[in-house]
């Protein structure tokens, strides 16, 4: 048995996907340790190569060696994404007209596409759960909301300032929106293990679409309060056909962006993709 570490968030769509592996349903010859952190922790580990397959922002990436991409497992919006709120008695209707953005995370794709959309402005990183109490105080003048806070948040409180995922689809033709990837070690497993990996998650996947009531179960102990509802359409809109193989549509979605933010000077390198 090779054991190896497996990291995910503990966000509903994550915990959704890997069902199949938690439950035991998919058997192999890996011995699976799971590592639950929330995203931008887990960009930071496999920055560092600390684990051996894990969720990270597909804007990170860019800056990570020794790792593939798995063609599973990938979070993408289909013209639809993370959303820039503001308090509607502010009255911001532009993000130039905001002295401080409160971002999720520096390697989050949610602000890789901030800032392909807006350009520079003055970033406050925190925790995406607190972002919404922090614009709601007046601690900061707008936030870049992600997960299930894109269709929880208070609209009449909020107003959206700008919704990146109908932007990102005019300016691709329609590709679909790159937020999240699942990466291999090139440096710890060997490339049949690796390809062997890859369709093991695909088949947890299509564990969890075959099985939704079960799979919805296991993501409510992430619900972070949600209702069931709300946890039930936030899987439906981030596991989707995309979800089971990324495919030709899902890798030029990600080398679009790779190639906006070099276009941009946002990178200064150009980024190869290695799926399996």
């Amino acid at each position: 048995m090779t054991e190896i570490t497996l990291g995910h968030t503990p966000d509903a769509d994550d915990a959704f996907m890997f069902y199949g592996f938690a439950s035991g349903a998919i058997k192999s010859d890996f011995t699976i340790k799971h590592v639950i952190q929330d995203i931008e922790t887990l960009n930071r580990r496999a920055q560092r190569h600390e684990l051996d397959v894990t969720a990270v922002s597909a804007h990170a990436y860019a800056y990570l060696q020794d790792y593939v991409i798995l063609r599973g497992g990938g979070s993408f919006g289909l013209d639809y994404g993370p959303i820039v709120i503001a308090r509607k008695d502010r009255s911001i209707k532009d993000l130039k007209e905001a002295t401080t953005v409160a971002i999720p995370g520096r390697m989050t794709s949610a602000n890789l596409l901030l800032k392909l959309a807006a350009g520079d402005f003055n970033e406050v990183e925190m925790s995406f759960e607190a972002i919404p109490e922090a614009v709601l105080s007046g601690k900061v003048d707008a936030g870049l909301v992600i997960h299930e806070a894109q269709i929880t948040y208070d609209k009449e409180k909020f107003a959206a300032v700008l919704e990146l995922g109908p932007w990102w689809s005019s300016q691709t033709g329609g590709l679909p929106v790159p937020l999240g990837i699942n990466v291999a070690s090139s440096r710890t497993m060997s490339r049949e293990q690796l390809k062997e990996f890859s369709g093991l998650f695909i088949k947890s996947i299509e564990y969890g679409l075959d099985n939704v009531d079960a799979s919805v179960d296991y993501a409510m102990t992430y619900a972070r309060g949600q209702p069931r509802e709300t946890i039930t359409k936030f899987v439906k809109m981030y596991v989707n056909d995309i979800t089971r193989d990324m495919g030709p549509s899902g890798r030029k979605a990600i080398e679009k962006m790779f190639a906006m933010a070099r276009e941009r000077r946002i990178i200064d390198f150009d980024v190869k993709i290695d799926v399996v």
